[in-house]
């Protein structure tokens, strides 16, 4: 077994590296290190080592955007393996692992010795994603966070709350969207739509809380036009997996696409695991291809399998076949 840490050295806080460095060494394996320096590079280091056939653990040490770009690599390989070491500001996908789930993370001995689990993905426009796909007001927050890290003395999750301050207050919520998934067809006023493989995103919202990234479907909600008054009073909900609470305001569909199109002319923002993405229209489904993760032994990413959930798993197996 050959062990890839593929690290992006501007992600974390200074002596991180330092230290992730130091851990590497340490590890009982056969370790090769590969640094990013742009765009692309976290992609094209993971599909060059799967692409050799031999089994390989690679290990995106970064953020969001690192451990997106290493799936997009290893995709499709069954003799990879991918993880996420944290050192980003988000890290959303290892939410579904449990409080405390960052530490765990960063223990590499347990983690190199870890077992792993095949977990579908999302294709949107060419682009894979392992989490969240989102477009509307929260894809622009995305966006404009980017872009106020860039700033003296902002860093993490106040780029968050100023974006959200900027994109909620200072411009209007909603735009004109074309929206198709499942029994849904629906033209007008849209403030977002997120569709989730995943849990988490956005540092920390969780809007389908019972979702499993294996199930082999995937679950959106989309919400149209709403006063700020009740985005304000809505949004803890939502970000507490509460939607099934609102069904007049939240429309939901477990299915494997969904269609988007810009109905104003104006391209859409849409963030696959927070990569920006900027189009007329996307489409948004199960990937014919999966990614194998892995993860410390002692985590689990399933929640409780009862109810609805149960259910939900049973219709996803039922379509893969």
């Amino acid at each position: 077994m050959e062990h890839l840490f593929i690290i992006n050295p501007q992600a974390g806080k200074p002596g991180g590296l330092r230290a992730l460095e130091g851990a590497i060494r340490a590890l009982p394996v056969t370790w090769q290190i590969a640094y990013t320096a742009k765009a692309g590079d976290g992609e094209r280091y993971a599909r060059q080592a799967a692409r050799q056939g031999r089994a390989v653990r690679i290990y995106a040490c970064g953020g969001d955007g690192t451990l997106n770009e290493v799936v997009n690599g290893a995709a499709g390989y069954p003799n990879a393996a991918v993880t996420n070491v944290p050192m980003g500001t988000g890290n959303d996908f290892l939410r579904i692992f449990g409080k405390g789930s960052r530490e765990r993370f960063r223990d590499l001995t347990a983690l190199s010795q870890g077992v792993q689990a095949e977990m579908d993905l999302m294709e949107c426009n060419g682009r894979l994603g392992l989490d969240v796909v989102c477009a509307g007001v929260d894809a622009r927050i995305a966006e404009q966070a980017h872009r106020f890290k860039r700033l003296p003395l902002v860093r993490g999750m106040g780029a968050y709350v100023l974006s959200l301050l900027v994109n909620v207050l200072g411009r209007p919520l909603s735009r004109p969207m074309e929206v198709e998934m499942g029994a849904v067809s629906y033209t007008g006023p849209v403030t977002l739509v997120c569709v989730c493989n995943g849990r988490y995103y956005g540092g920390g919202f969780m809007p389908v809380g019972d979702n499993r990234p294996d199930d082999g479907l995937l679950e959106a909600l989309m919400v149209g036009k709403v006063s700020h008054a009740t985005f304000f009073r809505l949004v803890g909900k939502y970000a507490t997996g509460r939607y099934r609470d609102y069904p007049q305001l939240i429309k939901s569909y477990q299915g494997r696409q969904v269609r988007l199109a810009s109905a104003d002319h104006r391209p859409l923002v849409v963030c696959v695991d927070g990569e920006v993405l900027r189009t007329q229209a996307c489409t948004i489904r199960l990937s014919e291809r999966t990614v194998n993760f892995f993860y410390p032994a002692d985590l689990d990413y399933r929640p409780a399998m009862e109810g609805e959930a149960a259910g939900k798993m049973a219709q996803g197996q039922a379509l893969r076949r």
